[in-house]
């Protein structure tokens, strides 16, 4: 069996690199020729914090190599693009990494890597410890977590307000996906000019009821790049820090970067009449440098995001209501209907409240989730 497996990673490895190589085949010749990219960051706009440097240090010390530090700044149906100091380049993995990482490296990641002599790719030999890991839960019983980006400060919840629907839940946990993975939060919600203003205070004040007023909560309307809301979204991200944009497909995520950058240099798409639900037209994570700005990882929509494991970002983004749950008489209390429930007692007499309700459907699911694992899962 472990030569079996031991065969099946190294076929595995050479089918990958193998589609990497064939500038004519199936793989690189159909990604993007790196050169014709105009949004690529370049290598002063990103922050290596002192731990990584410091890790990247004792890597270099520990082998005979002339290694680079890098950053992935794309990666194109999961092949790496690094960018150093000198240049960017497609890259593969080392024979080390493919036995434990492979295609485990993400955009924002910094890495340690080298282009061997006489090739005009280069090789991934270290991921560097990251700062933050912005990861959803991918599969049921069995599944993993799967991380979307790295070294990430801001996560934007991008939320459309067309014909006035508003996804509380769907905003709150991806709050709290950002918050249990270290990364701030702010919410944008988009094609604001197709509700009433009423509507557009309106979901901002829920959202704030939510995720509490110190939350940024920026409207934004499809073809208002010369308004404040646009100069409000760009604030977000500040020169030096990186943010990512979550949201589904049709959220507006892509025409939203076209207003940043000033030119239509991302592909959109439309939304169903029916449900408001877009195609993906973002297929590729890819870091996208922001003109008096930090720097955004654009996204593919999510169509789900499980609650699998992300009970400390649900304490952090609802304080309060996690303290009185700490509280209460039972440890599995479901603060619905338990005597010596803190949480009813202090929260419950609105039942209506929409931050207490949203609290209580996220805090369930996860329970459920956690009871449906496999019991040699570890999440």
């Amino acid at each position: 069996m472990a030569k079996r497996n031991s065969r099946t990673r190294r076929n595995i490895r050479r089918k990958a690199q193998a589609k990497v190589r064939d500038k004519g085949g199936q793989g690189a010749g159909q990604l993007p020729e790196l050169s014709t990219l105009t949004e690529l960051p370049a290598f002063d706009q990103l922050v290596c914090s002192s731990r990584q440097a410091e890790a990247f240090q004792r890597y270099c010390d520990g082998v005979d190599e002339s290694l680079s530090l890098g950053c992935v700044v794309r990666l194109d149906r999961g092949y790496p693009a690094v960018l150093t100091e000198d240049e960017v380049f497609r890259a593969e993995f080392s024979a080390q990494l493919t036995k434990s990482d492979f295609s485990r490296v993400a955009v924002g990641d910094w890495v340690a890597v080298r282009v061997p002599h006489g090739h005009d790719m280069g090789l991934i030999e270290c991921i560097l410890p990251r700062e933050s890991d912005i990861a959803r839960w991918r599969g049921g019983s069995r599944g993993e977590k799967q991380t979307l980006a790295a070294n990430v400060d801001v996560v934007i919840v991008v939320q459309a307000l067309e014909k006035g629907r508003l996804s509380l839940n769907r905003i709150a946990r991806s709050a709290v996906v950002a918050a249990d993975c270290g990364a701030d939060v702010a919410v944008v919600l988009t094609k604001c000019d197709s509700v009433s203003v009423e509507e557009v205070n309106a979901a901002r004040e829920s959202v704030c009821a939510v995720l509490g007023k110190n939350c940024p909560v920026v409207c934004s309307s499809v073809d208002d790049s010369a308004t404040s809301g646009i100069e409000d979204v760009r604030s977000l991200v500040p020169a030096g820090k990186i943010g990512i944009m979550l949201g589904q497909s049709g959220a507006g995520k892509s025409t939203l970067l076209n207003a940043l950058l000033g030119r239509e240099a991302l592909e959109t798409g439309s939304v169903r009449e029916s449900d408001g639900v877009g195609r993906h037209t973002t297929v590729t994570r890819r870091m996208v440098a922001i003109p008096n700005a930090g720097i955004i990882v654009d996204e593919p929509g999510l169509r789900t995001l499980q609650m699998v494991g992300h009970e400390r970002g649900l304490a952090k983004v609802f304080p309060d209501i996690a303290d009185a749950a700490r509280e209460c008489r039972f440890r599995n209390c479901t603060h619905t209907h338990e005597p010596g429930c803190m949480v009813q007692e202090r929260f419950g007499a609105n039942e209506q409240d929409s931050r207490l309700q949203t609290y209580l459907t996220l805090a369930n699911e996860m329970r459920e989730s956690a009871q449906t694992l496999d019991p040699d899962i570890v999440i």
